[in-house]
């Protein structure tokens, strides 16, 4: 006898993560989610997660700062192409289940991804949500937005223990034995996530992001990327993102595209709400999928 169960109406959601992070990073959004009655789904991207690959420095004990500071990371040649392709073919794998649109959902760098894939498959997407993410103007890279005035006060930078341009990656060391360096890296992206439950992140994060999709350009239409509904959630602690620049993104982007202007949220968390407010994080995406 044949299947002849039908999806959900609720409208499912692809959920895209950030740099240094993996699927994991939804583990405690997908079940929320769900009791609202939504599929999600959530893939690490080439070069995270599972499909992450580490400078064999960085796995030494006791480690070798110069040596980690000049070997090249194992995952420089990933392109933000590869990123894209990831999530358009997960995105297809939803759609192929009888699902006709998806909530696009991502993350800090994911926002980079997600406006590409947006420009691709505009068709597919119901809404585009940046949470707290990149969200960059057609033709600008993300690097450029990093040391931008209104980023003034982000805590990423001062992590970099490598030159991205001589090893490929921008490379965070999670294993490092200087506790005012993990401090550091915690207050970046955890600074209101309790200490128990960081270091349980940071066993999880990779050292190396590729540089590649920092570095290139996404061109956006207004007539596909600019046609998809549009939100952005900031985030009012953030100290990678820092909140005048969230602004800064969504100024562009409703210049841009004036006849659909961004439906903005906001947050009263640190860069990773979906560890420290998951029911808060989860409430609001279901509201927007059901708006």
């Amino acid at each position: 006898m044949s299947d002849t169960r039908r999806p959900s109406s609720a409208l499912p959601f692809l959920l895209v993560h950030g740099a240094w992070h993996g699927a994991w990073t939804y583990e405690r959004i997908i079940p929320l989610l769900a009791a609202r009655g939504h599929a999600a789904v959530a893939c690490d991207l080439p070069a995270h997660g599972l499909n992450a690959r580490f400078p064999a420095t960085y796995l030494e004990q006791p480690q070798r700062p110069a040596k980690l500071a000049t070997e090249t990371s194992p995952v420089a040649g990933v392109t933000l192409n590869d990123y894209v392709d990831a999530t358009l073919a997960t995105l297809q794998r939803l759609r192929g289940l009888g699902y006709d649109k998806v909530v696009l959902v991502a993350h800090s760098m994911g926002g980079i991804v997600a406006s590409a894939v947006a420009e691709r498959a505009p068709e597919a997407i119901a809404h585009l949500v940046y949470l707290t993410a990149f969200m960059p103007e057609s033709g600008v890279p993300a690097v450029s937005y990093i040391d931008a005035p209104e980023n003034e006060g982000q805590r990423v930078g001062g992590l970099f223990v490598a030159d991205p341009s001589a090893v490929g990656a921008l490379r965070i060391n999670h294993r490092s034995a200087d506790e005012a360096y993990r401090a550091a890296s915690k207050a970046a992206f955890y600074g209101d996530v309790d200490d128990i439950a960081y270091a349980a992140v940071a066993n999880l994060l990779t050292p190396d992001v590729p540089v590649a999709p920092f570095a290139t350009p996404v061109a956006t239409t207004a007539a596909r990327w600019g046609a998809v509904p549009r939100h952005y959630i900031r985030c009012l602690q953030d100290q990678a993102i820092r909140p005048a620049l969230q602004q800064r993104f969504i100024a562009a982007a409703d210049a841009f595209v004036p006849a659909h202007p961004t439906r903005v949220h906001t947050l009263d968390a640190s860069h990773s709400p979906f560890m420290s407010q998951p029911q808060a994080l989860a409430a609001l995406l279901a509201d927007i999928a059901e708006s």
